[in-house]
């Protein structure tokens, strides 16, 4: 009879659990351990910032199983017969005799274990600015359990007064709300000129408009020069353009790198990007060992390029793939991702899909078409909450190249079914008839995904002739003067209007008023309402009565990202 399989799992977060409850479900006879540096295992560090806000109060939450059992070592071994090592840091790996060195940091014990397939998940490390001042007490990061705990304490303390989040992706976001919620005063800090880079510029500038709505600061295009301090405690921030901001905490959030030291040393291959090289089967350059997880490279699916993808749901997908591979043969592939995210920002979420306008185009992607759709989830009568979409195609074939979506509305559920008409590489046709459920609780007679659908297919038609917010603003700002003509009513454009000049012509007036228009038929007319629907309705009228230059403000004032004038 042949010894059983040794399979042994190197990190304990989200990957590697999943690697290692899935090879024990292919082989019941082998012998599977996992290795874990963290004194925790199975973290949904996610839910990091939500832990963090007080949306949930026990820690142990963190760790649970769906029906509430803490995963700690007795987990594993009474439920699902692994070995689990907390507090263990495997500090080699010697692939010729296939043996791992660790050392238990509880005690000092140093020891080393043989293995038949290794799965290594090491995850990431957060980057941390170059810049002095950065070993200051009151830095943090929000990466690890530790740091959860950290600033956890800090909310349930209250004493800090003033915070800066330095980062404006996805956790500096999510960081920002969470102490905000605490009472802190809260001041963002991006390098780029733009929260949330997987949005277009003017989509993240609405949402960082949202984040100034809540109180809280956003400086953007500036980074960060120097942590300032006293008595070895942070007291301020400098910034790059010499701006100092007293605060008592700083939360850097600037991305992750894969952490990769391990499997570096131990000869692995590692990619241009810096993670580990992998293929399909999540297998590394050698055979018998799999990486998962934030410290590997993907494949995007729809360039076929490598990218770095640090998402929870993809390192828990990859090693339930490597798990099942490590335990029998490479019989089951994982085929990429199209780097699909979503976050909540206060009462907004904001979340993409494939690729936006402007990564399309750094990538090559030159004959593109894009349309913004602002309208509500779900009828007003149902208390419908708005979305704004801006969806981005191939202009030959109407494939959907990605697709991005923010506001107070059910933006999951739109990015959810985006991401799945990318996977199934559908086009514009494909989605203009989709079958989608409906009732007024829960979507529009029209929803608002098939709604995007039908606007990108006038445009690709040239029966929409759009144009976006970001470029009329462009044209004000060039001193050109097109005839901007608002179609609302009267009430609604003295509730809010933008200020640009533009002229109140309802939509029902529309052709009573052809004479108040330019009579110049080639002088350009552009056209909106809340939303540009009525804005849609009037070009259409406009064009019929000979006018050529006729184009739609996309999305309306909803999707007006700059000042307006009431």
């Amino acid at each position: 009879m042949t010894n059983p399989r040794r399979i042994i799992v190197i990190g304990g977060s989200a990957a590697g659990p999943k690697a290692a409850a899935k090879a024990r479900r292919i082989d019941n006879d082998a012998e599977v351990i996992i290795l874990q540096k963290e004194a925790d295992l199975s973290m949904a560090s996610c839910g990091y910032p939500y832990y963090v806000g007080g949306f949930f109060d026990d820690r142990n939450q963190l760790l649970c199983t769906p029906a509430g059992v803490v995963r700690n070592p007795m987990f594993y071994l009474n439920a699902k017969d692994i070995e689990a090592r907390v507090n263990t840091e495997v500090t080699a790996i010697d692939r010729k005799h296939k043996t791992l060195s660790f050392k238990n940091l509880a005690d000092g014990e140093a020891g080393t274990l043989p293995y038949d397939k290794l799965v290594i998940a090491t995850g990431a490390v957060p980057r941390m600015p170059p810049v002095p001042g950065a070993d200051l007490d009151g830095i943090s990061t929000l990466q690890s359990m530790k740091d959860a705990d950290f600033l956890r304490n800090v909310r349930d303390e209250g004493k800090i007064k003033k915070a800066v989040v330095i980062g404006g992706g996805l956790i500096g976001i999510e960081t920002c709300e969470a102490l905000q919620l605490a009472g802190i005063e809260i001041t963002v800090i991006e390098l780029l000129p733009q929260l949330l880079t997987f949005l277009d510029w003017e989509l993240a500038k609405l949402v960082e408009n949202h984040v100034k709505s809540k109180g809280a600061n956003v400086i953007t295009d500036n980074g960060i020069a120097a942590f300032l301090g006293e008595n070895g405690k942070l007291t301020a921030v400098k910034l790059e353009n010499g701006t100092e901001l007293p605060c008592e905490l700083a939360v850097v959030a600037i991305g992750v790198r894969p952490n990769v030291k391990l499997a570096k040393e131990a000869g692995l291959k590692i990619g241009e990007l810096g993670g580990i090289d992998v293929n399909e089967y999540m297998q590394t350059s050698d055979p018998d060992i799999y990486a998962v997880g934030d410290c590997v490279e993907s494949v995007n699916r729809i360039t076929g390029k490598k990218v770095h993808a640090p998402y929870g749901d993809l390192a828990n997908l990859q090693g339930r793939v490597a798990g099942e591979n490590a335990a029998s043969e490479n019989y089951v592939t994982f085929p990429g991702t199209i780097q699909t995210g979503i976050c909540k920002v206060f009462d907004y979420a904001a979340g993409s899909t494939g690729l936006s306008e402007t990564a399309a185009r750094k990538l090559g992607y030159t004959d593109i078409v894009t349309v913004v759709n602002a309208s509500p989830d779900k009828p007003g009568f149902m208390e419908g909450k708005l979305l704004v979409t801006k969806l981005t195609a191939d202009a030959k074939s109407g494939r959907i190249l990605g697709a991005q979506c923010i506001g107070p509305g059910n933006v999951a559920k739109q990015i959810a079914q985006w991401a799945m008409a990318i996977q199934g590489k559908l086009t514009v046709e494909d989605l203009i008839n989709a079958d989608l459920p409906y009732a007024p609780p829960f979507s529009l007679a029209i929803d608002h995904f098939i709604a995007t659908a039908h606007l990108l297919q006038n445009k690709m038609k040239g029966r929409l002739k759009g144009i976006s917010c970001h470029q009329v603003y462009l044209k004000i700002l060039a001193g050109e003067k097109p005839f901007l003509i608002d179609t609302r009513g009267p009430e609604e454009f003295e509730e809010i209007r933008l200020g640009i000049s533009e002229t109140l012509i309802p939509l029902g007036a529309i052709r009573k008023r052809l004479k108040e228009l330019p009579q110049d038929k080639n002088r350009e007319i552009i056209c909106y309402c809340k939303i540009s629907l009525r804005g849609y309705e009037a070009a259409l009228a406009l064009g019929a009565n000979g006018w050529k230059n006729v184009k739609v403000m996309e999305g309306g004032i909803m999707a007006w990202p700059y000042p307006r004038d009431k």
